[in-house]
């Protein structure tokens, strides 16, 4: 039996796809935050002057390698019944895109206020980056919810 199951059903792939954004986000955030927290080589001196240029380029362009890895990946080894979209995956992926569009827009809108009120540049880069953080998670938590729990468009 290939796929994975849940209750009795196997899971989509676009579910997979979306525990799959779940994850590289979490562990791609949590690295950028040790290392750039860690203070690799920055003394012990204010936040916002510690390095994180270079940490954040990495693991975004990390993230986004190991994301499209693993789609490959998973798109490879699910059955091909399982790969058709349907009505209803369409919409589960619209709706969490939507949700999770408020959080890149709360993001903008800080970085914004931040260069108004004439932040320093690391302020303003790190609340653009969690809010695209918290905007995969939120849309990824939605579709995964959608699936499970059921998907009721308003």
């Amino acid at each position: 039996m290939s796929g994975f199951l849940y209750m009795g059903a196997a899971v989509a792939v676009e579910e997979r796809r979306a525990w799959i954004m779940i994850v590289v986000t979490l562990v791609s955030y949590g690295v950028y935050l040790a290392v750039v927290l860690g203070g690799s080589g920055s003394g012990s001196g204010p936040l916002s002057r510690k390095p994180y240029e270079t940490a954040l380029l990495w693991t975004v362009g990390a993230a986004i390698a190991a994301s499209i890895a693993l789609h490959i990946i998973v798109t490879l080894v699910s059955p091909e019944e399982g790969k058709v979209k349907d009505q209803r995956d369409r919409e589960i992926q619209r709706f969490g895109d939507h949700i999770g569009q408020s959080f890149v827009v709360i993001g903008a809108v800080a970085g914004l206020l931040l260069a108004m009120a004439e932040a320093d540049q690391f302020w303003i880069a790190n609340a653009i980056f969690l809010g695209f953080v918290l905007s995969a998670l939120l849309a990824s938590t939605a579709k995964i919810v959608s699936y499970r729990f059921g998907f009721h468009p308003w």
